[in-house]
């Protein structure tokens, strides 16, 4: 590892803590009728969740030149690169290394789905934009996805899938890990003691309550996970601030999920 990628992830675990919190408003194309939710309003969504300073805001391009200038210095900008839907309607590849140093990013995202016949094509993204970042010391954030073809397509985060998306995420030469929790503690430990880089959870799919959210970080932070690039869970609360300050306490204050939710003034 390069010197500038060294200093550019130290700004993404730049806390005291050693632990990363990201906010994440990177959500392109699915997300059904753009005036309804809590990305009805996107420079609404990104000033409440700024509130609470998260470490990171990772999102699309054309978000962060529009939005971002104000928010410049106070936390680190990750730039997505992926945008694709799990039943591969759309599949593209919108960024690259090149544009997230343009843009003065301190990392690019490349989300990818894997498992079933397009699953080659993905990786073979992330391989070539891990080649491409090298040259300008980028580091690459790998959200990785398994799919189930069982019954349609659908996401899922059984321990084995996430040890697969991981060995992926490590294959390939990434520098941090984005996966979801799997759902078993023992599982999820065993998987991150294997990994040579950091893996952070993603904060999705939205749970029915943001307590079941906070227990499900507070679980994989025991296992070992440095950190959360949280979404839905932020964006779709209804007030994203103090789902911020609470994800906050228990990622970089240690807290359970109902101290969490006390801290941040929600119980």
């Amino acid at each position: 590892m390069g010197l500038g990628t060294s200093i550019r992830l130290s700004r993404l675990f730049s806390h005291k803590s050693g632990n990363l919190f990201g906010a994440a408003v990177d959500h392109f194309v699915g997300y059904g009728d753009v005036r309804q939710g809590g990305l009805a309003n996107l420079p609404s969504a990104i000033e409440k969740i700024m509130r609470e300073t998260p470490d990171s805001m990772t999102t699309q391009v054309g978000t962060a030149r529009h939005i971002w200038p104000q928010y410049a210095g106070k936390s680190a900008l990750i730039i997505q690169a992926g945008c694709w839907v799990p039943d591969d309607r759309i599949s593209q590849l919108v960024s690259s290394p090149e544009a997230a140093v343009r843009y003065g990013a301190d990392a690019l995202a490349v989300a990818i789905p894997v498992r079933g016949e397009t699953e080659g094509g993905y990786i073979q993204w992330l391989a070539d934009s891990v080649e491409a970042a090298a040259k300008f010391e980028m580091p690459i954030v790998a959200h990785i996805y398994p799919r189930d073809y069982t019954d349609g397509v659908k996401i899922v985060f059984t321990p084995e899938e996430i040890a697969y998306a991981v060995r992926i995420g490590i294959e390939t030469g990434v520098d941090v890990i984005k996966v979801g929790y799997p759902g078993d503690f023992e599982a999820f430990k065993s998987i991150i003691s294997s990994c040579p880089v950091p893996i952070v959870i993603a904060g999705g799919p939205k749970t029915e309550t943001l307590h079941g959210a906070l227990a499900q970080t507070y679980d994989a932070m025991r296992a070992g996970a440095k950190g959360a690039v949280v979404g839905r869970n932020l964006w779709g609360a209804p007030d994203p601030s103090k789902a911020a300050k609470a994800f906050k306490a228990v990622i970089h204050d240690g807290f359970d999920a109902d101290a969490a939710l006390d801290a941040a003034g929600l119980k």
